[in-house]
């Protein structure tokens, strides 16, 4: 008998029988789709660097390190589904303290510079550890894992990161809450909501189509340099909306950015810089690669609560790189990369595989 998967992964309607042919071919359509989308991330940084002269090195380093974190993520998953996450979630941490600056060149304050990868690594290991604790059988194990992932968030406060605690805490809750959520559909549609909103209101300030008073207390709190750079890109996206300004030229263009002692040249928002040097199709492309995250996660073969919690933190990655400059650290790419992988892998199980799990996973309700 034709039934459709409850949890809104299997529309397709599959038969017990054909489940894990059909998972086979949802994953073939996710994995092209990934090719497609990375390949024209890099395909249009050269092509925008060519007619402007730029330097599209980040860029391309960028999509590497996404595609190669990806990779590793999909084979430590299948094979260490338990610890392969938590190994991830140790090695975060442990880059977060040994390496407490993680920043690619000058520092100007403290939320320019390092705060957002801090903050942006520390939540991929909270995320990281919540799905291991999804993994794990023993609930004594699950309880430690989940304690890890509070851990993080204690640290995040420790050095200093109000961003990192609260999106740490915020991965948690989530992860906490989809519990016993099986329409992991409309908990993707709601995370990419969440990422628009916040990239929605960025350009707004950048645009100043928001209140004074907001761009006030946003200035209290993010430091009015960061808004003026902001300005500076959605100036810029101006004068070529098509094309941008060419990869890497922000700095060389931007007022504000020329005017400061140090400057690292970007305009910490990974949307707006893209908007700046690459056009309105470098930000369709940079939506695209998000999208086609959580649209791999969606179809994945992993239960519903580790799809949404690693939807979550890479949501909370999103808001943290459209307000800081996140993205610009090769740490925080791979580590993103790392954790989708994980958390859409196949975990190479001899219990998952015997025809009565198949039979049980057709449904979809745990995604299996």
């Amino acid at each position: 008998m034709v039934r459709r998967g409850a949890g809104g992964v299997g529309s397709s309607g599959v038969t017990s029988v054909s489940g894990p042919d059909a998972d086979g071919e949802r994953r073939i359509v996710s994995d092209a789709a990934g090719v497609v989308v990375l390949g024209a991330c890099a395909a249009w940084s050269l092509i925008t660097a060519a007619v402007h002269d730029g330097r599209p090195e980040g860029v391309l380093l960028a999509v590497l390190a996404l595609a190669a974190g990806y990779a590793a993520g999909r084979i430590g998953g299948a094979l260490l589904p338990v610890g392969a996450p938590f190994a991830g979630a140790l090695a975060g941490i442990a880059l977060t303290v040994a390496v407490p600056h993680l920043a690619p060149g000058p520092q100007i304050t403290a939320p320019l510079g390092h705060a957002g990868a801090t903050a942006a690594v520390l939540t991929l290991s909270a995320g990281a550890a919540c799905c291991a604790a999804w993994a794990a059988p023993v609930p004594a194990v699950r309880f430690a894992l989940r304690l890890l992932a509070a851990g993080t968030a204690v640290l995040a406060a420790v050095l200093g990161s109000t961003s990192g605690f609260v999106t740490c805490l915020a991965v948690l809750v989530c992860s906490l809450a989809v519990g016993r959520t099986r329409h992991r559909g409309a908990g993707m549609a709601l995370l990419a909501a969440v990422a628009a909103g916040v990239t929605g209101l960025v350009w707004a300030v950048a645009a100043r189509a928001v209140p004074g008073g907001f761009v006030a207390a946003l200035e209290g709190r993010l430091t009015p340099h960061r808004v003026r750079l902001w300005q500076d890109a959605w100036h810029l996206l101006g004068d070529d909306a098509a094309l941008g300004t060419g990869p890497g030229r922000f700095g060389e263009l931007s007022t504000t950015s020329a005017q400061a002692l140090l400057s690292d040249g970007k305009p910490h928002s990974a949307p707006l810089q893209q908007a700046a040097e690459q056009g309105v199709i470098g930000v369709a492309l940079l939506a695209a690669a998000f999208g086609w995250v959580l649209y791999a996660l969606w179809r994945g073969p992993r239960p519903t609560p580790v799809a949404l919690t690693a939807g979550a933190a890479l949501t909370a990655l999103a808001a943290i790189a459209a307000i800081g400059n996140a993205l610009s650290f090769t740490a925080v790419s791979v580590g993103a990369g790392l954790l989708a992988g994980m958390a859409t892998a196949r975990p190479l199980e001899p219990s998952s595989r015997t025809p009565q799990a198949r039979v049980r996973g057709a449904g979809r309700t745990p995604a299996w």
